[in-house]
């Protein structure tokens, strides 16, 4: 049986239920940034590079934020660390709101990138090491998730009959309300108190090659994951598959159909192995998003779009999940890092080959971390056979 946290049942509920609640939260922060950044784009008439740039800036700093959130807690403490870093979903959308300037807007997306990588370190660890079913659990807090990414659109869309603005305000609301319940949450500071020792970080997991494999995977899941959320709306409108703000609503096909997929795995399926899981998932996702930057017509590339999400839903908190009693807040650090650099150079990487030919070719680079997370489940079976 996995090991809970030494807090009292009634601190590890309150902090199990503000991760659970600041993902729901996070789900709207993080996917409002592929909208937007298409709104920015046709409001300011950004180039494919610089449009690229701005969702690689917030991988930047997600990818920072998830290796400091893991190290500097034992220098400030964990309540600190949560309130400095996640203040950037906040300041970074009110800056959204406020400027053209592309260096503040990248700088923007960077703060809001190091409030996403704190949050979902925090936030798995809550939740993780406060339950004795992790896969179960990781997969219900990203159930949390994708309703907040389902939302976000609606939310937008909403928001955008005020002002052009709006949209970016109101996400710098819900980034606000974020920070607050990390206020509140019960969080240890910098010191222990008395009679308990300070707890030290176990680096035993860096000598685990399943460890290091399974952060591969992730950086394969979110290369591909960011390339979608950050590119699908934009490919849809250049490639005039939908227009106008009906491309946005691809966002809650993709989220809605991770939601089922998610509460699947945590109410009906049975996984009882989890690699081989990934596997049938990688195979899955991989084949759906071949066909999907095939299409031209609505139906079908919305049809495919929703096969891709389906199979992608379970990679993240399965692969989360699978690190057992290795989890804390240094081995989710270190790997929710290594997967945000898949982040930071896929979306980049499709910006730069669409301006030198076109961005169904750049599209068509994302099969590469696709066929990764079909791949790399079957190195770990082997090693582990």
């Amino acid at each position: 049986m996995e090991n809970n946290t030494s807090l009292n049942t009634a601190y590890n509920r309150r902090n199990y239920n503000a991760g659970m609640i600041n993902f729901l939260l996070s789900g709207i922060c993080v996917i409002s940034a592929g909208v937007i950044v298409s709104i920015l784009r046709d409001r300011y008439d950004f180039s494919y590079t610089l449009t690229g740039m701005l969702p690689s800036a917030m991988s930047i700093g997600n990818m920072l934020a998830l290796l400091v959130s893991g190290f500097l807690p034992e220098k400030i403490g964990e309540k600190a660390t949560a309130l400095l870093l996640s203040f950037g979903f906040f300041a970074g959308y009110l800056l959204m709101g406020v400027t053209a300037v592309p260096a503040i807007l990248l700088f923007a997306f960077l703060i809001a990138g190091i409030a996403k990588g704190c949050t979902a370190n925090k936030c798995t660890v809550l939740v993780g090491n406060n339950t004795s079913e992790k896969a179960r659990s990781i997969n219900l807090m990203n159930a949390l998730f994708a309703i907040g990414a389902l939302a976000c659109p609606f939310i937008i869309s909403w928001l955008q009959k005020f002002s052009p603005v709006m949209p970016m305000f109101g996400i710098s609301f819900f980034g606000l309300l974020l920070w607050i319940v990390f206020l509140t949450a019960d969080l240890p500071g910098k010191t222990a108190h008395r009679g308990e020792k300070v707890q030290k970080t176990d680096y035993s997991f860096l000598k685990n090659s399943t460890f290091w494999l399974l952060s591969a995977l992730l950086f394969c899941q979110n290369s591909a994951e960011y390339t979608v959320d950050g590119w699908l709306v934009t490919y849809y409108k250049n490639e005039q598959i939908l227009s106008g703000s009906l491309a946005a609503y691809t966002v809650t096909i993709q989220w809605g159909f991770m939601l089922i997929a998610r509460l699947l795995i945590v109410y009906v399926f049975k996984i009882r192995n989890n690699f081989k899981a990934l596997t049938v998932m990688g195979i899955g996702l991989t084949v759906s998003y071949a066909v999907l930057i095939r299409m031209h017509a609505p139906v079908p590339a919305l049809i495919f779009l929703s096969l891709f999400a389906f199979s992608i839903a379970g990679v993240y908190p399965t692969a989360v999940a699978s690190i057992g009693n290795m989890m804390n807040s240094a081995s989710v650090g270190i790997m929710l890092s290594i997967a945000g650099v898949g982040g930071i150079v896929f979306p980049w990487l499709v910006g730069i080959i669409a301006d030198l030919t076109n961005l169904r070719i750049g599209m068509a680079l994302n099969l590469i971390p696709c066929v990764g997370i079909a791949v790399l489940p079957l190195l770990i079976i082997h090693k582990n056979s």
